[in-house]
């Protein structure tokens, strides 16, 4: 019997570095700990267990948790003609050897409501249906803190758990101890304990899903891989799946769903679709039985990156660790198959068990288990339609969360499938989701993180630098810290000690590589680390009121810049954007693309054009007419993907161009914008001749560029849209007429701040496709006055009619306390929503936090309503007085964007 104690002293710390990454194949000597699998039912047959229809509706590839949601919610939805195929058993890829834990709260809203489709699936719904038990087990989670902020991070979980419905208490340690005698508390500073978090049983949650799915009439196949996936090519150019092949017949569909896991990337090859996602070894261990320890909850002991699963009268126990087995060559006949645990790489998670249940020191491992498991660069699963080929849907990369976010994830694919909203995985730039180094480097780095604090201005140190826009060395030299966003480097904010240059990943010293010595940008990053406000919090003041009381350069080149263009543009403009934006060139509407339930798929500016010269990325030549569209670049991929999605549909003839590469982009913000600018462009600035939401063709420092009047920050102000090379030179000239004015470089940290203090929305925050404009307030954008239709106008009109039952609402607090997103909202003491998105605004010195609010009582939210209630944000469990306001606090007339100080 091989003890804890015992393979702890086992591993000497002289030896040499562990090889990078194993091609090592499946071992017969390892066991998964429950004591029903699906591998024995059937076993030895290699034919298919149904069978194959001609055609189907939608084919679901891949028998796990993700398969086995998604068909069973698509049943379930009216879809007939469904069938799910699986190469071998249910559950034999990585589903049979999860550890199946379920945890309620996690730092995103999104993922809380996921979590609890879950939770709903297989402890109610699924039992209700089939009577059959699924092997839920309710036995509690516990979170350990052992430091403050560890700690503040579970706060600010219960805070949104009471949102949600999720109970949870936060415990001393000697309460920690009354609930779990085994535990040793003495580091502990406190723990979260979630009473209803429980386990699953990955073999009996996919069977009794197969069963429910079954009895609604969708066909389950077993023994049956997939060996090619047919892709044809309609009149217009559009790639769109046609058929699915496998090793027994060809069944023809519109529709594949890919949730293959670790395999995904092979299955999406078959269809020419890139899947950015890798395999990587997981384990943990059995131990035989522990005295005590039964009924005791599942732990999460995050700073020791450990978690301790209840297995009956035993525990098991994994985690994350930072040097990770990365499985190079994954192997098509993998089937219930288990890896050799590399004890040099676990042992890191024994002691940080031992020391949490010092019984474990003595206790015997009864087995290992160490299998594969797909990741991602964000650590969040892939889904959606992908790009490149229409019908072919993502529901894969769950780093190894795919069980308790199947139920979740499964009902959303299936709604997307059935309502066509064409919701894509469009979070990576179509450069990055084929470049292995950047997938490696970023998905090690989520998995060597996964148990990390969540702090709101993290940001990562793997596959930087590899989108840069023209400006990024200028900016460097003047202490520019960069943020990342979609793949490209983005001012965050300026260091006045200097540069601050991101450097090659060093795979935080795993692996045998040296970790960088005196690492600037590591060391500001590590400063952010607080849910206090940074230790730089007044340089981004100044920047703010910089802007606010002179001028400021934010340098936006990494926004995504469009071009609209073709005989039909004005005709798919008009379905497309909201707003009317079919005006006389040279305007500019700001306006919102929306989906057919009438949810803001994005915000963004569109500038009607005339056609200019053969070649130019500033004023490209075209037959027809023209608009130019420029949208923020962390979502330029998806509303790329939107609007094809979108022409695709409608068979408009026109052409959408992405220029976004070839034009750089500086905004010029505040009350001295026009007396700068009108030394470097040659154009006259006044009101009269340069009103705001107009724009122009112009010269600055001797180059063509477009100006616009426009602002994202409330103040007056103008972009210049340069083309690629001649940006530095009119940054130049722009910051030397600014010197004696006071102009400073800013960044998005100051964008942020400013710009929720205007009252201006950000999209991904304020604004998702499940939210409306009547209930983000941007009714304004929506031509609802006139008699053009445009997508989502219907459902806009119905809820107009039916009134508005969800609104977003600006809250100001009197004392300065930091907030961030997620804190709970009461109105004359109930719990009413939460904040989406919240920033200190230094012009009127207040916090400043939007969150959607509902009436408990299920009634409309009038701005009566907001304005009768008495409101209280709940920060890490205390509350704190707020102001409502229906109005931005921040010049409420918008007298400044308009030159009027």
């Amino acid at each position: 019997m091989s003890y804890m104690s015992r393979a702890w002293r086992a591993a000497a710390p002289w030896r040499n570095p562990r090889p990078f990454s194993s091609a090592s194949g499946p071992t017969a000597k390892k066991s998964v700990p429950y004591q029903k699998t699906l591998q024995e039912e059937g076993a030895g047959s290699r034919e298919p267990s149904q069978p194959l229809p001609k055609s189907a509706q939608v084919v679901v590839v891949g028998g796990g948790s993700l398969g086995c949601q998604t068909t069973y919610h698509l049943a379930k939805m009216g879809v007939s003609g469904v069938v799910l195929l699986e190469r071998d058993r249910l559950t034999s890829g990585t589903t049979w050897h999860t550890a199946g834990l379920l945890w309620q709260l996690r730092p995103s809203d999104v993922e809380v409501e996921l979590l609890a489709h879950t939770r709903d699936v297989v402890s109610r719904e699924l039992p209700a249906e089939t009577g059959l038990h699924t092997g839920w087990l309710q036995n509690g989670g516990l979170f350990i803190a052992s430091n403050k902020q560890r700690l503040d991070e579970y706060k600010r979980l219960m805070s949104l758990g009471k949102v949600y419905g999720v109970e949870s208490h936060v415990l001393t340690p000697s309460q920690t101890k009354d609930l779990y005698p085994l535990m040793n508390v003495d580091d502990l500073y406190g723990t979260l304990y979630v009473p209803k978090d429980g386990t699953m049983d990955p073999a009996g949650t996919c069977s009794t899903l197969a069963r429910a799915a079954t009895a609604r009439g969708a066909t389950i196949i077993e023994n049956c891989p997939v060996t090619g996936i047919q892709v044809r090519t309609d009149d217009f150019g559009v790639k769109r799946v046609h058929a699915v092949e496998t090793a027994h017949g060809t069944i023809q569909t519109p529709c594949v769903v890919n949730c293959a896991g670790v395999w995904a990337r092979a299955l999406g090859r078959l269809a020419g679709v890139c899947v950015p996602l890798v395999a990587m070894h997981h384990a943990y261990v059995v131990t035989e039985r522990i005295e005590g320890i039964q009924n005791m909850p599942n732990v999460r002991d995050h700073d020791a990156s450990v978690y301790l699963r209840l297995q009956g009268d035993a525990l098991s126990v994994g985690g994350y660790e930072s040097n990770p087995i990365f499985w190079e060559e994954v192997s098509e006949k993998f089937a219930f198959g288990l890896f050799d645990l590399d004890w040099d790489v676990f042992m890191q998670h024994i002691e940080g068990a031992v020391n949490r249940v010092p019984v474990l020191e003595k206790t015997g491992i009864k087995s290992t288990v160490c299998g594969p498991e797909s990741f991602t660069a964000d650590h969040k699963p892939l889904m959606g339609e992908a790009p490149e080929v229409r019908g072919f849907f993502l529901g894969c990369g769950f780093n190894s969360a795919g069980m308790m976010l199947g139920g979740g994830c499964g009902r959303e694919l299936a709604h997307w499938i059935i309502h066509g909203r064409p919701e894509k995985d469009m979070r990576f730039h179509h450069s990055l989701t084929d470049n292995n180094r950047w997938i490696r480097e970023r998905s090690h780095e989520s998995y060597a993180k996964n148990y990390s604090v969540v702090f709101p201005h993290d940001e990562p140190l793997a596959g930087r630098n590899v989108r840069k826009d023209p400006l990024h060395e200028e900016l460097l030299r003047q202490g520019c810290v960069f943020q990342e966003r979609h793949g490209w480097e983005r001012p965050g904010w300026f260091n006045p000690g200097g540069a601050a240059p991101v450097l090659d990943y060093d795979y935080y010293g795993a692996y045998g590589r040296q970790r960088h010595s005196d690492y600037t940008y590591n060391r500001l990053l590590g400063d952010e680390y607080t849910f206090d406000f940074p230790p730089h919090h007044d340089i981004i003041k100044n920047e703010c009121l910089t802007c606010r009381n002179a001028l400021a350069l934010f340098d936006m080149s990494y926004f995504g810049k469009f071009y609209l263009v073709g005989p039909e543009a004005t005709k798919a403009a008009d379905w497309l954007f909201s707003a009317d934006v079919s005006k006389a060139p040279g305007s500019t509407v700001y306006t919102c693309m929306l989906n057919r339930q009438g949810g803001v798929e994005s915000d963004l500016t569109v500038s009607r054009i005339s056609p200019g010269t053969p070649g130019s990325p500033l004023a490209p030549a075209f037959e027809g007419d023209g608009y130019y569209l420029a949208i923020g670049g962390a979502v330029a991929q998806q509303n790329w993907s939107h609007i094809t999605t979108v022409l695709q549909d409608m068979k408009f003839q026109c052409k959408l161009l992405d220029c976004s590469e070839e034009l750089g982009m500086m905004s010029i913000q505040g009350p001295l914008s026009r007396v700068v600018l009108q030394e470097v462009l040659d154009t006259d600035l006044s009101n009269e001749a340069f009103p705001f939401s107009t724009h122009k063709i112009t010269t600055a420092a001797g180059c063509q560029v477009r100006a616009m009047r426009l602002s994202f920050v409330g103040e007056m102000g103008w972009e210049l849209h340069v083309p690629r090379a001649d940006c530095v030179k009119v940054y130049r000239a722009v910051m030397e007429a600014g010197a004696r004015h006071g102009i400073a470089n800013a960044g998005y940290r100051a964008i942020d701040s400013l710009s929720i203090e205007k009252g201006y929305r950000h999209w991904h925050a304020d604004l998702r496709p499940d939210d409306t404009p009547l209930e983000a307030g941007l009714a304004f954008t929506c031509k609802l006055k006139s008699s053009i239709p445009f997508l989502g106008r219907e459902a806009v009109e119905a809820q107009k009619a039916k009134g508005i039952f969800r609104r977003l609402v600006c809250f100001t607090t009197e004392e300065k306390v930091p907030m961030f997103g997620l804190e709970a909202v009461w109105r004359d003491g109930k719990v009413v929503g939460h904040i989406r998105r919240a920033d200190f605004g230094f012009a009127i010195d207040k916090t400043i936090a939007y969150g959607y609010i509902r009436d408990p009582a299920g009634g409309p939210v009038s701005l009566d309503f907001v304005k009768s209630g008495s409101y209280e944000l709940e920060r890490m469990g205390v509350t704190f007085p707020a102001r409502a306001h229906t109005k931005s606090p921040f010049d409420p007339d918008n007298k400044r964007v308009k030159g009027f100080y």
